[in-house]
């Protein structure tokens, strides 16, 4: 009888993607992944305490093997950890026979909206990674007497060793809310007190509404996950402001503020008012148009004290028809349903998600940022003439490879 040959394996080997900025949670809930199936699971964890210094640790633990290799980066960053090791790591594992399940353990100073995108994206031997493996559910362990003040502070992540490279101006509050806005499942861990655990459940279920939460019981959990969850899905910078059907209502003092209005930002207003979205504030999405920059969308984005605002692209007004027909057909659809015979499709879309700031106050600070009727009547031409703090962009020197919804961007921590 023949050599006998193993079959061409054609389905992609489903992954969990397991985040949070607490370690022992994050250990935790992988290891629960782990648990159901041992020998077909492979666990993956990139050590980037070092990554400054060009110093990773990858353990991986297969089976009843656990292996630590110890990497060193000509370029300590987490851009060049994905291309380098990561992402290949995850090709090899997909290809051998007897991994059935990869469960990634993310760092805490890694947020998985940026990790999916790589995989989806970025070209390892000819292909991206996505043709090897199926994100199964990205699930977020949440420390519950700590999470909801990270989620409204300033702290930078330098501060707790967690700075992903030298330049690493993201503060704790960005990586923690964004790990939770991108999570299919939340694993709550941690006693808190009653208040405290209603109000951080409350901002969840504004954060990530689709999202299941409840205390350590993966299998469990996972169950629970809707089919149309996002499982590693990255939106644009065009793409829905409210994932899901979180509720508006207020709830123990958790705001939702749903801002819209057609007219321009004056510019420098917009900028003095931003301190609005910093305090007393979890969370800010949304486009926003600026009238000295006529042409173009920027993208507003809070995570507590931790501002970006990032190019979003051009609006399709200025357009052509050629250019329109290359844009994502759901964006054509809102942009026809919601089209202006002045505006076009330029419109102030924010949503702020508010936990000790007043709805009001924010209301208020962003309406007398918009354009006065003396002011809009200057038109166009003069509006591009007005002192613009937004006219210059920041851009991180390893971008390349990074998600493209605002791919130049202004990082601002707690300087009110």
């Amino acid at each position: 009888m023949g050599n006998r040959t193993e079959p061409s394996r054609t389905a992609r080997v489903p992954l969990i993607m397991v985040a949070g900025l607490h370690e022992e949670h994050v250990a935790a809930t992988a290891e629960s992944a782990r648990a159901t199936d041992p020998q077909g699971t492979a666990v993956v964890h990139h050590d980037l305490r070092e990554v400054t210094g060009g110093v990773v640790r990858r353990h991986l633990r297969q089976g009843d093997s656990e292996q630590l290799t110890v990497l060193e980066l000509a370029h300590g960053c987490v851009s060049c950890t994905l291309r380098e090791d990561f992402l290949p790591l995850l090709r090899r594992l997909a290809a051998a026979p007897d991994v059935r399940r990869i469960v990634v353990r993310l760092d805490p100073s890694l947020e998985p909206e940026a990790i999916c995108w790589a995989i989806e994206h970025v070209v390892v031997d000819s292909a991206p990674v996505a043709e090897d493996v199926e994100v199964q559910a990205v699930v977020t362990a949440v420390d519950l007497p700590s999470w909801l003040t990270d989620a409204g502070g300033d702290e930078p992540l330098y501060e707790r060793g967690l700075a992903g490279s030298p330049d690493d101006e993201r503060t704790v509050a960005q990586v923690g809310v964004g790990q939770v806005e991108f999570a299919d499942a939340v694993v709550l861990a941690g006693d808190a007190d009653r208040w405290q655990a209603v109000r951080t459940e409350a901002v969840l279920h504004r954060l990530t509404p689709a999202a299941p939460f409840a205390a350590l019981d993966l299998p469990a959990l996972l169950r629970r996950v809707p089919d149309n969850a996002r499982r590693g899905e990255v939106d644009g910078a065009h793409g829905p402001l409210l994932r899901g059907q979180p509720p508006l209502d207020d709830e123990a003092g958790v705001s939702v503020v749903v801002f819209e209005q057609r007219r321009p930002f004056h510019p420098e207003r917009l900028h003095d008012s931003l301190d609005v979205l910093l305090d007393g504030v979890v969370r800010t999405r949304g486009r926003a148009w600026v009238a000295s920059q006529p042409d173009t969308a920027l993208w507003l984005e809070s995570a507590g004290g931790g501002l970006r605002v990032g190019h979003a692209g051009p609006w399709l007004v200025t357009q052509s028809p050629e250019q329109w027909a290359e844009v994502d057909p759901e964006r054509q659809v809102k942009a026809s349903l919601n089209w202006d015979d002045y505006y076009g499709d330029r419109l102030q879309e924010l949503v702020v998600i508010a936990h000790e700031a007043k709805p009001g106050d924010i209301r208020d600070a962003l309406l007398a940022a918009l354009l006065t009727d003396e002011e809009l009547a200057l038109g166009e031409a003069a509006w591009r003439d007005f002192p613009d703090p937004f006219g210059e962009w920041h851009e991180d020197p390893c971008a390349e490879d990074e998600p493209e919804q605002a791919p130049a961007s202004r990082e601002r921590g707690g300087d009110r």
